[in-house]
């Protein structure tokens, strides 16, 4: 009973921070630009409000369309779920591996690009195009991240991961770096922010992820715009658990350890929130053309830390 009941804290906290992130971000932002910018709660306040309206759909709207933004939402909630947050012997800890989660990102991946071209208009089309880009690089630079981790440790389950990290003296490895860098890059990539996409903007020249919703609205708009809220924070949960697992929770979850791993995590995520707000304020968006450059270096960082954490085994 008692691991039902932290699965379902950890359920509801995720639900809970990611629309809180959003916010941090766009004030940091704002606050950086010298502005004063919407409360940290205005994220919360737009859901609320979508869910309110009614649903505007297609004449062609097919089933997809329709269902599409539920299955989004439910692939990233679960894959956000498996990620050891504040502790890492939770119920889901036996499903937590990092390459289900690849498969679980890419699906919702597969949904979106397909919900966006279903109706047939242009801007669909051409942000599911770039969406299937960015994922042909993103996912490649991904599995090398989880290579490479998973010579390290032996494992690619996420627990092990976070558990192995925290326990063993891995020393100061140029691999796990690589990775670090290659992951945060795919992270950008994979959340349409700067200097990949402009998640402010709808200038259809340069716009990805919000091409691919213009035709929704209602309760399906905020549950696409939650689910991306809830992919930013799965990120920077994956991050905090695979290169910055400290505070967190293992072994017997006593209450005071768990209280400790829920103010480290969030701790975590509101400094991975304030960094990403500064990079964004202090870079300019690329051309999309350049995205593939962007990515195609996420990719050979990740090879490079596979190659160099191999070298190094066989020396």
């Amino acid at each position: 009973m008692t691991a039902v009941l932290l699965e379902l804290l950890q359920l509801t906290l995720l639900v809970a921070l990611a629309p809180l992130l959003t916010g941090i971000i766009r004030k940091v932002k704002a606050r950086l630009n010298a502005r004063i910018g919407p409360g940290l709660l205005q994220p919360y306040r737009d859901l609320w409000r979508l869910l309110r309206k009614e649903v505007v759909l297609a004449p062609n709207a097919s089933w997809l369309f329709r269902t599409s933004p539920y299955l989004i939402f439910t692939a990233l909630w679960v894959a956000a779920a498996i990620v050891p947050t504040f502790a890492s012997g939770l119920l889901l800890s036996r499903t937590a591996d990092l390459i289900a989660l690849v498969a679980l990102l890419g699906t919702a991946r597969f949904a979106l690009a397909l919900a966006g071209m279903d109706v047939g208009t242009s801007f669909g089309g051409i942000g599911a195009s770039r969406e299937m880009m960015i994922a042909s690089l993103a996912e490649p630079a991904m599995l090398m991240v989880t290579f490479t981790v998973a010579l390290v440790v032996r494992s690619t389950s996420l627990p092990h991961i976070a558990e192995f990290l925290l326990t063993h003296d891995v020393g100061i490895r140029i691999s796990l770096l690589l990775s670090l860098l290659s992951l945060v890059m795919v992270a950008i990539a994979e959340n349409a922010r700067i200097p990949v996409d402009n998640p402010a903007t709808h200038l259809e020249l340069t716009m990805v992820h919000e091409a691919m919703v213009l035709e929704y609205s209602g309760r399906h708009l905020a549950l696409i715009e939650a689910a991306s809220m809830l992919k930013l924070l799965l990120y920077l949960s994956l991050i905090a658990s695979v290169f910055f697992p400290w505070g967190m929770a293992i072994g017997p979850l006593g209450t005071a350890a768990l209280a400790v791993g829920l103010a480290a995590y969030i701790a975590k995520l509101v400094t991975g929130s304030i960094l990403l707000a500064v990079f964004e304020t202090s870079i300019a968006k690329m051309r999309v053309f350049r995205v593939a450059e962007f990515l195609g270096g996420a990719l050979l960082l990740g090879l490079l830390a596979a190659i160099f954490l191999y070298v190094s085994q066989q020396v």
